[in-house]
């Protein structure tokens, strides 16, 4: 995904040159491109995230659209208190990229896990919160993005999710339903999505039909797909924390409804992971794989 952004981003800079880059301490050649195209409007602001939040503030102030990217926890948690102060409070159209969120990095420790972001972000007035699934729907996303006169936090992946959606217009609060099926309802939030698809397969092979939903919009929700869920089984599923996240926000709306369907919420467990490895074996650690995606649906609805 970080390769579908580097390369959208010069797209849509060179048809908008109010459109800048903010990276923190991205050291790869992602941004070559963009950089020889653009020299002026690239800006590496090193490890000063929170620097790097109130420099974007002030150009869009200053009628410019700029962009901050780097690696999810720095991007949010480290510089929570200049995107609430210098860009929601005032309503800036900064757009705020965090790549390697969830468990992306999950090799490389806690420093680098981001299981409070969607919390966090959508927790900010005038913030929108977008996980894209693919890089389709981020190059989507972006494009929607960039038309907005407001902040947008983009939550993304970093490299070789599959691509499982079509690149078409983005519009947030609108969730796209993938499968139809009766048994149960799968909300998928994020690059998970991939594994909520292959779960979805396993239970259809046990004859247990669900309908599953691309929920790349956690904030503002599709309140319209939510008002319409039938009483059969709700599972809301992101690679985030159980608390706070797209699942909470699912379960805050659903707490509004006089008889709403029964939630059941598959995320992060509230606990650091002590353990290094690769995202595929946090996955399974988690019970975010497809095999334990089924299972665990499965005991849930038996």
């Amino acid at each position: 995904m970080r390769n579908a952004f580097a390369d959208e981003i010069l797209k849509l800079a060179l048809a908008d040159e109010r459109i800048v880059v903010l990276s923190g301490d991205i050291g790869n050649r992602l941004f070559d491109k963009f950089k020889a195209a653009m020299p002026t409007r690239f800006y590496n602001c090193g490890v000063a995230e929170a620097n790097m939040i109130s420099l974007a503030a002030g150009l869009a102030s200053s009628g410019l659209r700029p962009v901050c990217y780097t690696i999810t926890p720095f991007v949010t948690t480290r510089c929570l208190e200049q995107i609430k102060l210098d860009v929601c409070y005032h309503n800036m159209p900064v757009t705020i990229v965090g790549t390697g969120s969830g468990l992306s990095y999950a090799a490389l420790g806690s420093t680098h896990h981001s299981f409070e972001d969607l919390a966090i972000m959508r927790s900010l007035p005038s913030m929108n919160v977008l996980a894209p699934a693919d890089a389709p729907e981020l190059r989507a996303a972006m494009r929607w993005a960039f038309a907005q006169n407001q902040p947008a936090y983009l939550r993304i992946g970093k490299k070789g999710e599959p691509v499982l959606t079509e690149e078409a217009a983005f519009t947030a609060g609108r969730w796209q339903c993938l499968r139809t099926g009766s048994s149960a309802t799968l909300l998928a939030c994020g690059t998970i999505l991939g594994e909520v698809l292959a779960a979805a397969d396993l239970l259809a092979k046990e004859n247990i039909q669900v309908a599953v939903w691309n929920c790349a919009s956690v904030k503002p929700l599709d309140l319209e797909a939510l008002s319409h869920l039938g009483s059969s089984p709700v599972f809301s599923i992101e690679e985030h924390s159980v608390l706070g996240g797209f699942g909470s926000a699912v379960a805050e709306f659903l707490s509004s409804r006089r008889d709403p369907p029964r939630l059941i919420r598959f995320g992060i467990p509230d606990e650091f992971l002590h353990d290094c490895g690769e995202q595929e074996e946090a996955r399974v650690y988690c019970g975010l794989d497809a095999a334990s995606l089924a299972r665990r649906i499965t005991a849930e609805i038996a």
